[in-house]
């Protein structure tokens, strides 16, 4: 006779639809206790007017910049082309999918209107998203990479490896991230603008600065995944190489690291999601990724409601998109 306690006991069909039909309750409960509670505030909802900041079509006015007589008039593959003779100059003038609004032999004056086109921009959320994007992308590349060194270093028998590791680690891990951003960009950042612009070299912009501050942030903390995945590695495997004539490098980088990779990915996937949600702290250094963007738009439109609701959407599908993508490999690597 098998004894069943705890977690072991199997659950039958009533159990698990009980419980799943209570979710659904609580979650349909919720929405409905916020929509209650939105229709009580004296708010005027409009989402219709959300789409335009991911996307918008403006009317672009073409302009003369001389003064003289429509010549010409003609379409070439969908673009219209209207030439201007001037005295003693020419200029001929593009409306992509265009509409004139003058004829041949019209006069114009300098700054009249010859037509019009409709032109498509991103809008300031869909630029703001892409910053995000840009600006998480690059900081957990530049992450990994300095947390595994730092990790390879943390184990080190070298102690000059081994305790720089340690004073990078408890010098970022100790002091807050925002701290951090102002030091590279108020500090660093003047130091080393400050040598370029004397030697004649552009200056660095703000955003590297946050890319680089967020990276280190990150890679002290990937640094003791690392190691923690690393030395949960059982010994004898490291023994076991070096007994089949591997070096040390050999060892680490076909047995050790590869094992290890499986067992860090779940709090890997856990920084780097953090990291997305760290990059919204840039906006005080005037990058402008999504939540300076969404702060912008809310101090125009006055519609905070509806755009910190759509910014938080974003976030939460940029950071379930990466959760998704670990779980993956996760599957993949066992």
């Amino acid at each position: 006779m098998v004894v069943f306690s705890g977690l072991d006991r199997p659950r039958g069909g009533a159990y698990h639809a009980f419980w799943g039909c209570l979710f659904f309750v609580m979650l349909f409960g919720g929405c409905w206790v916020m929509y209650q509670a939105s229709k009580s505030v004296d708010y005027t909802w409009r989402w219709y007017r959300v789409p335009q900041y991911f996307y918008y079509t403006e009317t672009v006015d073409v302009r003369s910049e001389i003064e003289g007589e429509v010549t010409d008039v003609a379409t070439r593959d969908n673009t219209l082309l209207m030439t201007v003779q001037g005295s003693g100059e020419t200029a001929t003038y593009t409306l992509p999918d265009g509409k004139s609004l003058l004829d041949e032999g019209d006069f114009v004056s300098m700054g009249d209107v010859l037509g019009t086109y409709e032109k498509g921009s991103p809008g300031v959320l869909m630029t703001g998203l892409w910053i995000t994007l840009k600006v998480s992308a690059m900081a957990i590349v530049l992450g990994i990479v300095i947390g595994l060194l730092t990790g390879l270093a943390r184990i080190s028998e070298n102690p000059a490896l081994r305790w720089s590791a340690i004073t990078y680690i408890e010098l970022i891990r100790g002091s807050p991230l925002l701290v951090q951003i102002f030091l590279w960009y108020f500090v660093m950042g003047t130091l080393i603008n400050t040598i370029l612009s004397s030697h004649g070299f552009p200056q660095v912009p703000s955003m590297w600065f946050g890319i680089l501050s967020l990276a280190l942030f990150s890679g002290a903390y990937i640094a003791e995944i690392v190691r923690a995945g690393i030395q949960s590695v059982h010994l004898g495997q490291m023994e076991a190489a070096r007994s089949l004539g591997m070096d040390y490098a050999q060892a680490m980088r076909k047995v050790i690291l590869p094992q290890a990779f499986r067992r860090i990915l779940p709090p890997l996937a856990g920084q780097f999601i953090s990291l997305i949600k760290d990059s919204s702290l840039l906006g005080v250094i005037a990058v402008r990724e999504l939540t300076k963007a969404t702060r912008e738009t809310v101090s125009t439109s006055l519609q905070p409601f509806e755009l910190w609701i759509v910014c938080a959407i974003l976030y939460l599908v940029l950071t379930f998109t990466l959760s998704m993508f670990v779980q993956y490999l996760e599957r993949k690597a066992i």
